[in-house]
């Protein structure tokens, strides 16, 4: 798997479960802001191997995600930063179940347009989920789920439109059947859990997208558990908040996420790390066992990032 970092000064962590393309330059941003920003393609995404845009199972994505971010929370500098997750589309899910799988680890989320619900609009009729499923493990790398361009309706800005649809990292075939089976299961898999969301999060989205209602991000703010929850909707935008609007509107939407951001990391935000060695054991040095630790910020904090790296898949 391919890792990436952004890093113009050393502060809060920001795991980022996907970096795609075209967009590095905003995670740029985030690490000019201040914070360190890493992440990874997935499993036959971007730059990394296997075979393109093929999701065996979607928990293997999660899983892979928990291991890398744990690495990098694991280094002695950033041990007692602060840890965000940021997440666009799909990378909205993984950054939710990554919450799921460990609830106090990470102290916030940024979700763009996260596919954690499917549209009733999109969801295809339960015969056509049963036909579908019938051949998952046939014919499994077929790509033969219908779909609509993504790129079209995904990107606003008609010159970065045409950058991504040039871009060779960009997927744009149609899904492979089990490839989309896993989102299907795992969007409904997210809907469901979505009053055990406690984690702070800030959730994006453009009220003209096509390709993630905005209805399903209204669904997560209306029905997670969290005390402290922020909903941003834009008008007229579309499913590419950061990599296919106007510069204009991209620094918009740059602007409030560091703004949240900035709030949980400002000097007194009291905000509180949970020490890693006491939870997980992924291979680091045991160290003693220090009370949880209240973070008073050097530089920053440091983002984890899932942003749906170098590949668009349709939204079934």
């Amino acid at each position: 798997m391919v890792a990436c970092e952004f890093m113009f000064s050393k502060s809060t962590c920001f795991p980022l479960p996907w970096v795609w393309h075209g967009v590095q330059w905003f995670h740029e941003r985030l690490a000019s802001a201040r914070y360190a920003v890493f992440g990874i393609d997935y499993e036959g995404h971007g730059r990394s191997s296997g075979s393109r845009c093929y999701i065996k199972k979607f928990e293997n994505i999660v899983n892979d995600c928990d291991e890398f971010f744990k690495s990098v929370c694991a280094e002695k500098e950033y041990r007692y930063k602060g840890r965000f997750l940021y997440g666009e589309s799909m990378g909205g899910a993984v950054a939710l179940l990554l919450h799921k799988k460990e609830p106090s680890f990470y102290n916030g989320a940024v979700l763009a347009a996260p596919m954690c619900k499917i549209s009733e609009k999109l969801k295809p009729h339960q015969v056509v989920i049963n036909i579908l499923t019938g051949f998952e493990d046939l014919i499994p790398k077929w790509k033969i789920v219908p779909s609509k361009d993504v790129i079209d309706s995904a990107f606003k800005d008609p010159v970065k439109r045409e950058e991504i649809r040039n871009n060779k990292l960009i997927y744009q075939d149609k899904p492979r059947l089990k490839t989309a089976l896993e989102m299907l299961r795992t969007s409904m898999r997210v809907e469901e859990s979505l009053n055990k969301v406690t984690l702070p999060f800030l959730v994006l989205h453009g009220d003209s997208d096509t390709v993630t209602d905005p209805e399903i991000s209204k669904a997560l703010y209306e029905r997670a558990s969290s005390i402290d929850k922020t909903m941003k909707l834009y008008p007229g935008m579309w499913h590419g908040l950061t990599a296919g609007e106007t510069d204009e509107n991209v620094g918009i939407v740059f602007t409030d996420v560091v703004a949240w951001l900035d709030k949980y990391t400002a000097e007194g935000s009291n905000l509180v790390v949970e020490p890693l060695h006491e939870t997980f054991n992924i291979g680091i040095e045991k160290l003693p066992s220090p009370p949880p630790t209240t973070y008073k910020p050097s530089l920053g904090c440091y983002l984890c990032g899932f942003k749906e790296t170098r590949t668009l898949h349709s939204a079934m």
